[in-house]
């Protein structure tokens, strides 16, 4: 299956705080949407809060999220 984004995050920041996140993405070969996802996925398993696969996003499985 192929993986859909689904959801769209918009935000104001500040202008250098963009900057700094294009040259990190960058340099970790990313674009700056993935390298904000990582981020957030990593942050969110320091916290201990569960990030479910997006793959179980689209299944109809019992461990698939429900609205």
């Amino acid at each position: 299956m192929t993986a859909r984004k689904v959801a769209t995050l918009n935000l104001r920041i500040d202008p250098g705080l963009k900057e700094a996140a294009r040259i990190a993405a960058e340099r970790e070969h990313r674009s700056v949407a993935n390298w904000i996802e990582v981020l957030i996925r990593e942050r969110c398993d320091t916290l201990g809060i569960p990030v479910p696969e997006q793959q179980a996003l689209f299944t109809d499985t019992p461990d698939a999220p429900e609205d």
